[in-house]
Parts: structure tokens; sequence; C-alpha cells
């Protein structure tokens, strides 16, 4: 198997790209528009056929480059049933099946960081990792105060659902502001201070006493993501597409 993990550092984004062989298919999570170049240099390097582009949930903190690898080779722009980007051509439902060129990926619906939330479940009749976008991080979680967030939803979303994943199922978020890149399920039951002794209740009231300020690029990248990268003059006016944002 073909796996790469990508990072951009303007805005602390993991992106993944995967493919089952040399040669073959293969898909892409959490694309960022600012390292486009970088995606389809490695895509030609790599000889495979990008057929997919995934995001995880519409983001605050970047613009997606769903479109823009739409465009340029024709593939499915892939989100949860529940987003409301009007570009995305396929919505998949919760615990669907999803299979690229024998590499297979089953859609968990995450809600709680943001409503339309999913992660990706690799190899799902033995766990091997888990993309969990912004729902769970490495010893954290991400906010749950904008975009139809719910501190509820997300602590049942991780405890509920993605713990109850083989513990040694790796753990590959969305973002890290720490320089960590992976985690496993086992790890994160033992070790997220957010969530290690805590109550559902308890969770509730860490998530909304944060108090975290609004990602300060929000009001480009959620209207652009809603279009799948598309920025009009008037929204890119405001500054710099990418920016680091507190997500936990």
């Amino acid at each position: 198997m073909i796996f790469r993990q990508l990072f951009d550092a303007e805005s602390s984004t993991y992106t993944y790209l995967l493919a089952s062989r040399a040669g073959g298919e293969a898909l892409i999570i959490d694309p960022v528009r600012a390292q486009l170049p970088h995606y389809l240099m490695l895509i030609e390097q790599l000889g495979v056929r990008l057929v997919t582009a995934i995001d995880t949930h519409i983001h605050a903190d970047h613009v997606t480059s769903l479109g823009d690898l739409r465009d340029h080779f024709g593939c499915t722009t892939m989100m949860g049933e529940l987003s409301k980007a009007e570009c995305v051509s396929l919505r998949v439902r919760d615990d669907e099946l999803i299979d690229i060129d024998g590499l297979q990926l089953r859609a968990l619906y995450t809600p709680g960081h943001t409503i339309e939330s999913c992660s990706f479940v690799l190899e799902p009749r033995s766990p091997k990792a888990v993309f969990t976008g912004d729902v769970l991080l490495i010893r954290s979680t991400g906010r749950t105060d904008f975009q139809n967030g719910d501190a509820a939803m997300s602590w049942d979303s991780i405890v509920n659902r993605l713990f109850a994943l083989p513990e040694d199922a790796l753990v590959y978020p969305a973002h890290d502001y720490k320089g960590w890149t992976v985690s496993s399920i086992g790890e994160e039951k033992q070790f997220n201070p957010r969530l290690v002794n805590k109550t559902r209740a308890q969770y509730v009231e860490i998530m909304t006493s944060l108090r975290l300020p609004n990602p300060k690029l929000m009001d480009v990248a959620i209207p652009a993501n809603l279009a799948c990268g598309n920025v009009t003059p008037s929204l890119a006016s405001g500054g710099s597409l990418t920016g680091p944002v507190p997500d936990q």
C-alpha cells in the first residue's frame, strides 16, 4: 500500500494520500489548496491516478483543494451525507463502504466538531487506522463552538464510536499543533487529558469553557469550502487564505 502523510505548516493541517498499489487508483483526504502543486507533483511521481478527494468536514482554517483536484483529475469529491458543500459529487452515509482499487474505507459519522464531520476507517474488516478529521486529535479534541458543533455529540462520537475500534488502530487526525504525527485508539483512551477519567458532563463543561478566539480566516474559508475551494474576489481580498487556527 502507498501511504503519504503531508503537512501544511500555515494551518497545521495533515493531508493523506493513499493507494493500494503503484500505478493504481488513489484517494486523498483533507487536501489544502495552498499545497496543490505538491500534490500534483507527488501523484505524478508515484504514478497513481487520483479518483477520489475527501474532506472530513467543512474546514474553517484553510481553503480546500477539492475543487481544484476535481477539475484537474476529474476525480469524485466526497463528504459525509450532511455536508452542505454545494459541489460535492458524492455524499457517503454512516457505515458506507468505499472501495478504491481494493483499498477499503468505512465512513463513520462522528459529529461534534461540526455537524457533518465524518471519520474514515482504513480496512474496516480488521481496522488498521482511522482518519479522524478534527473530532479526535492527538491528546486533544476538536473545538465544538461553531458550525453547529456540539460537545455532547463530540463525546458520543469519540467514546461510543471511535473508542469502539481496536486499540491498536492508528489515529491520523486532520491537525496537530505540537508536531505529533500519529497516535492510536489505545493511547488516546489512556492518555487524552480531556477524556481520561472524565464523565460526559465533565467533558461538556471542559469544551464549553474553552473560550477560544474565532479562526481568523473563518469568514473566508467556510464560504470557499462550501464551494469546494472556489474563492470569490470579494472574499480573497481579506488577505491570505491560510493561517494557524486553534481547533483544540
